[in-house]
């Protein structure tokens, strides 16, 4: 198979043509690898891929013999490196599989290799000291965004149609979003962290996917889904696949609209602008849209603290693991300034501390809560400017503190991490772009606790109206003829 058909198909469409015996596995992997060498010279999203593969997969599995990558944090793979990223676990090892590395492999996925992360998964743009910035396929001057940046630059170039990707305060929407790719940040508890972790972060990471279709996402998610043993806790299971909610109308729904964020930062003009347009389609499908007030539940230097020390107290804790299992030292030779400064400053939080922040943390989830009273979604931007050029989110972070790089990327990106400390899930949709640059415009759509459907339903029906799969990017595997 050429790379130039490869890029047609989405994941699903690839494994149909594996099912049928019209391509092989082996051929895929081969269009896989050939997308790779076309672009990632350019864009620096894969940090390693392996020739053979994650092989053997099961026959008749629903994404079987398709290409996959994983991030470069949260899927141990025994035999594969995982390195976060970072200096501190360059080389690193990984011992056994994750269950999460279990069930895609039972999912028939081929794995193939390993995106970019920025350090510890500790920012929203990827440009790690390590392997270096990952660039935009739309604009390769500007961030990919973070932290799962490698795979949403990846998957918009064309190398897979789909990747893994984590999100613990936005961390695979704002890549969605800079991509122009559809991301849905699962409900808390719907994917296993396990066997290593009960929970990541406090319970505000998950695991999913970026992707070029809705039906991509709901299929992997029903896949990877569910509790494993021991698991703290667990999502209620869905009453039927989500990848049958992608065609399901979703009826006539409320939809309340959230301009500017939380904290005070305002929206720039081509965002407000997408915002509006995002808004009248609503409204031609039949939807009711109103502008309305949602309560943080706390305030915002609060909010801001809090996190702070949640992130930072895990990321000591993460730190120091690895130091220890591979002898390294924590100095500036194994860890960047902004990730340094957040170990030193979680070695200081304290127990009262930690359970202070955990209290906010329920705050803020009963209050987002009685939005979805009154409202079946809450539609705001994704990001509330433009994919920012490359080293805007490091500027003066060399001196930097624990607190203050927190709150330097949430007043980045501060629509997406209450939907993290709620719990609930919320998708980026690529809806549309902006006319002067061309560059893609993500809309965020936020449900209720365990309402995963809702949103499936939402985003097909959005898909259909306003079709984006044909948008490619400038760096683009499909352009490359000659393979």
């Amino acid at each position: 198979m050429r790379v130039t058909e490869y890029v047609t198909f989405d994941a699903v469409g690839l494994a149909q043509l594996v099912a049928q015996g019209e391509v092989t596995c082996a051929e895929l992997l081969a269009a896989a690898h050939e997308a790779v060498q076309a672009v990632n010279p350019q864009i620096n999203a894969v940090v390693e891929t392996w020739p053979a593969g994650e092989a053997p997969h099961p026959g008749g599995a629903p994404l079987a013999g398709v290409p996959f990558l994983v991030k470069d944090i949260g899927v141990s793979m025994a035999g594969r490196r995982m390195e976060l990223g970072s200096r501190l676990a360059a080389g690193n090892v990984a011992r056994t599989d994750s269950s999460l590395a279990v069930r895609l492999r039972r999912a028939g996925l081929m794995t193939f290799g390993r995106t970019a992360t920025p350090e510890m998964a500790y920012s929203i743009t990827t440009e790690p000291v390590l392997y270096g910035a990952t660039r935009n396929p739309w604009d390769p001057e500007r961030s990919a965004g973070g932290s799962s940046g490698g795979a949403g630059a990846a998957v918009a170039a064309g190398v897979v149609p789909i990747a893994h990707a984590t999100d613990a305060a936005g961390s695979l929407r704002i890549p969605a979003a800079c991509n122009g790719l559809f991301g849905l940040k699962p409900t808390r508890g719907r994917v296993s962290m396990g066997p290593d972790s009960d929970e990541v972060f406090s319970g505000l990471a998950v695991h999913g996917s970026v992707s070029r279709t809705v039906r991509d996402s709901a299929v992997l998610l029903d896949q990877i889904l569910g509790p494993e043993p021991g698991d703290p806790y667990s999502a209620r299971q869905p009453s039927r696949p989500y990848a049958q909610e992608v065609t399901r109308p979703p009826g006539r729904l409320r939809i309340a609209v959230l301009t500017h964020a939380w904290g005070g930062r305002r929206t720039t003009a081509p965002v407000t602008d997408a915002l509006s347009r995002t808004a009248g389609l609503l409204e031609s499908l039949g939807h009711q849209v109103e502008e309305a007030d949602v309560p943080l539940g706390a305030g915002w230097e609060e909010y801001v603290l809090a996190h702070a020390r949640l992130f930072t107290a895990h990321l000591a804790a993460t730190v120091d693991e690895v130091a220890t299992a591979l002898g390294r030292p924590v100095d500036p030779s194994t860890l960047e300034p902004v990730t340094l400064a957040g170990y030193h400053y979680g070695q200081q939080t304290s127990a009262a501390q930690f359970a202070a922040a955990l209290t906010v943390r329920n705050r803020v989830a009963r209050s987002l809560a009685h939005c979805f009273e009154t409202h079946d979604i809450l539609l705001t931007p994704t990001l509330p400017e433009l994919p920012a050029p490359l080293g805007t989110h490091t500027d003066g972070a060399h001196t930097p503190d624990g607190p203050g790089w927190i709150d330097h990327v949430f007043s980045r990106s501060p629509f997406t991490m209450p939907f993290n400390t709620a719990g609930t899930p919320a998708m980026s949709v690529p809806v549309t772009t902006d006319s002067r640059t061309g560059l893609p415009i993500g809309m965020q759509f936020a449900a209720g606790y365990g309402r995963e459907d809702l949103l499936f339903r939402l985003a097909g029906q959005l898909e259909q109206a306003n079709p984006w799969v044909d948008r490619t990017p400038p760096i683009w595997a499909g352009n490359h003829t000659k393979l």
